[in-house]
């Protein structure tokens, strides 16, 4: 008799389960497909991300080159720079614009460089380091040509110590005390970077050789 009950107990137990699972079976695959999906929509967003990057690097690659070669016409360059930005991730886009704007500028056409390096520093998809790069870069460009008023305000939040462009930036600061005529303050301004052991040492000794010739 126990060995009937048992029987009878097992197949009430399998027939539950049976139910169970056709009752929830659709579901319980439709989620299982779901995530399936979700694992494999990723991996196939980060094996076109791996592209665009593998793309943009050997597209910025042979542009400079390009560029470093003898005779390079530099204004076609910063324009095939230019060109490489729209289609390029964040990182490669802020390089091929900061080398395009270099390029410009060397060129001659300051007006282009600096619009370009605002569009770098205005563009919130690029990391922080290359945005403020970009204000730098479009600050040593304006330098004899900006209000001195807007270039300090510009620089200012560069040069606090916790910013990786803070000793430049320092530096770029003191050159522009020095344009509004503010003699001592970028004296004293560049003999503390000079003495300044965290700031790099070319920037240090060039501290040192501006604040001598504004002692003498």
């Amino acid at each position: 008799m126990p060995d009937i009950f048992d029987e009878v107990e097992e197949d009430l137990r399998a027939e539950r389960a049976q139910r169970l699972w056709q009752r929830f079976a659709t579901p319980f695959l439709a989620a299982l497909l779901l995530v399936v999906a979700g694992v494999g929509g990723w991996q196939a967003w980060q094996w076109h991300e791996a592209r665009q990057r593998d793309a943009a690097a050997a597209a910025f690659i042979a542009a400079h080159r390009a560029a470093e070669a003898e005779g390079a016409d530099l204004a076609t360059m910063a324009d095939r720079f230019e060109a490489l930005a729209p289609s390029s991730p964040a990182g490669y886009r802020a390089l091929a614009l900061l080398r395009a704007a270099a390029l410009r500028a060397e060129t001659g056409n300051r007006d282009a460089a600096l619009a370009l390096y605002d569009r770098v520093a205005s563009d919130t998809s690029v990391e922080q380091l290359y945005r403020d790069l970009a204000s730098l870069m479009w600050a040593l460009r304006a330098l004899d040509t900006a209000d001195p008023a807007t270039l300090a305000a510009r620089i200012a939040p560069l040069a606090r110590p916790d910013q990786p462009w803070s000793a430049s930036a320092r530096e770029m600061a003191a050159l522009v005390a020095l344009r509004a005529g503010q003699r001592d303050e970028a004296k004293r301004s560049l003999e503390a970077l000079a003495a300044d052991v965290t700031a790099p040492r070319g920037i240090r000794e060039r501290a040192q050789r501006i604040a001598a010739g504004l002692a003498g």
